[in-house]
């Protein structure tokens, strides 16, 4: 055993009682994230609960050694994968209980590592859930990771981002503190303290716990789905249908996407899914029919060639459900629309937190998403520019086996998303090899470092992030991607930099990342 003289910086962490891993293999796993590598890492830490987590902060900042949280490692922006070498990584996966389910004041509190699968799941059964409800990635992603880099998708399209569900929550800070950042049954009281480590790309403070709300869960359900021969088209419907207040998901495809889904997709899985959901509706009659409904219809319910939109509502009653859908079906068939099949939302919702398959192409390509938040007044001009650039380097592109898919999304209250992902012949990372199913793993060729084609894609990432920016788009997981210091205003900016430096005078916390 190390004595005092002798004991390394992991050494000292580990006296607060924290699991401390410093083997090769975990240290270079845990410095990927879906995108790209960061530098070597000194330790993970898995702490427990917040008291060994606010203990090895204190232990690793005490000796000026960098701290990143990581939560369901589901970043690709760079949330976690620092360019500064010998960090601790803090993966807090073990901090996953849900600590309090108050059904009279209607909030539930859990710890950062709880995933929005297991708290859907644990409210499922009270018929509760909270208004935002989880990212496609619910399986892995967790609640903390969604407060510190926000996120979209489940309720989004009628109560907004992941961060605008939450009331209040515990902060580990640079030098160990645990901050309790305000009431937890209402926000604000005063300034908005809980605000401030919302979205802030764990830069500020380490997530411990989090309070959200809660809302009764649905009882009755409508879903829809309409093609379109133009994008301007999609994205002219899908305003109309997010102004009107009547979606609790509105989504499309791209062309692109629509094929790269309809080869990803199983027509077996679909089936078990659609039938497991209208079976948990009290169906039986209903779970036979939609999933004959998928095997008769194979994969010809919906054109590739055209744009996509899809439709999901809500109520306490159908009838109520029902009408919010007729609404936005008159709206989708006023902007030029032609109602289709509606399998792909019943799917996707039947399964809401499927397998993370996607995070590699069809034929297991890497994938890359780019977005963009824009008011619905500017996400024509910014689609426009997008294609540009992709006609602007079609031909290196093709030489280089690249291709695009592009989904827009609702979001209630701040506009559309606007997502291009990019796809490239690569070598896929130890990451994408843990997350990816087994299974589906073994279908996919496996393919070889491409080098030429990594540069490339970095500069078109690039490219589109400064699109983004020159458009006035707004982000979630900016991480150590989007230009959002860029954005600020320079007094704005001061008062983050005198932020940051009050919180983490020595720059401990996260560095690099926010743009901090």
């Amino acid at each position: 055993m190390a004595t005092k003289a002798n004991m390394s910086a992991a050494d000292h962490i580990a006296e607060t009682g924290v699991t401390v891993l410093t083997e090769s293999a975990i240290l270079d796993f845990y410095a990927h994230d879906i995108y790209q590598r960061g530098a070597d890492l000194l330790a993970v830490v898995r702490p427990k609960n917040k008291q060994e987590l606010s203990a090895a902060v204190a232990a690793a900042t005490a000796q000026n050694i960098a701290v990143i949280p990581r939560g369901g490692g589901m970043s690709y922006t760079g949330g976690y994968t620092s360019s500064r070498p010998d960090a601790v990584l803090f993966d807090l996966a073990s901090m996953d209980r849900i600590l309090e389910i108050n059904e009279t004041d209607m909030t539930v509190t859990v710890e950062a590592g709880c995933t929005w699968a297991m708290l859907y799941e644990a409210l499922q059964a009270k018929g509760l859930r909270t208004p935002f409800w989880g990212t496609l990635s619910g399986l892995k992603a967790s609640i903390g990771g969604g407060m510190s880099q926000n996120g979209v998708f489940w309720g989004s399209g009628r109560y907004g981002t992941a961060v605008q569900s939450c009331l209040a929550m515990e902060v580990v800070l640079a030098d160990g503190t645990i901050l309790d950042t305000g009431a937890n049954f209402t926000r604000p009281y005063g300034p908005d303290l809980t605000g401030l480590f919302l979205a802030d790309t764990g830069a500020l403070g380490m997530k411990a716990t989090i309070t959200l709300r809660l809302i009764p869960e649905a009882q009755a359900h409508g879903y829809a789905s309409f093609s379109f021969e133009s994008y301007e088209d999609t994205l002219a419907a899908l305003g109309a249908i997010d102004r009107s207040g009547v979606s609790t998901e509105c989504f499309g495809f791209d062309p692109g996407l629509n094929a790269i889904r309809m080869k990803r997709d199983s027509l077996t899985s679909d089936a078990k899914a659609l039938g497991k959901m209208m079976k948990k509706q009290g169906s039986v009659w209903g779970a036979i029919k939609e999933g004959a409904k998928v095997v008769v219809a194979g994969r010809d319910f919906i054109d590739e060639a055209k744009y996509s939109l899809h439709v999901l509502t809500e109520a306490r009653l159908q009838a109520a459900a029902d009408d919010d859908l007729a609404r936005a079906r008159k709206l989708a068939l006023a902007h030029g629309g032609t109602e289709t099949e509606n399998t792909i939302p019943k799917i996707i919702r039947a399964n809401p937190f499927g397998p993370l398959n996607s995070m590699l192409g069809p034929e297991g390509q890497r994938w890359a998403p780019i977005h963009g938040l824009l008011p619905h007044s500017k996400a024509v001009a910014c689609y426009d520019a997008i294609k540009a650039l992709f006609a602007e380097h079609g031909g290196e592109m093709d030489r280089l086996g690249m291709f695009t898919g592009t989904l827009v999304s609702a979001v209630s209250g701040s506009g559309a998303i606007i997502e291009p992902c990019l796809y490239w012949p690569d070598a896929a990372n130890p990451l994408h090899r843990d997350t990816v199913e087994d299974a589906h793993l073994a279908k996919l060729p496996v393919l070889e470092s491409n080098p030429e084609a990594w540069a490339f894609a970095q500069r078109m990432k690039q490219a589109l992030v400064d699109l983004f920016h020159d458009h006035g788009a707004v982000h979630l997981q900016i991480g150590r991607t989007y230009r959002y210091r860029d954005s600020l205003d320079p007094a704005a900016d001061a008062l983050l930099v005198d932020l940051k430096k009050s919180l983490d005078p020595r720059g401990l916390m996260n560095p690099g990342s926010l743009g901090l």
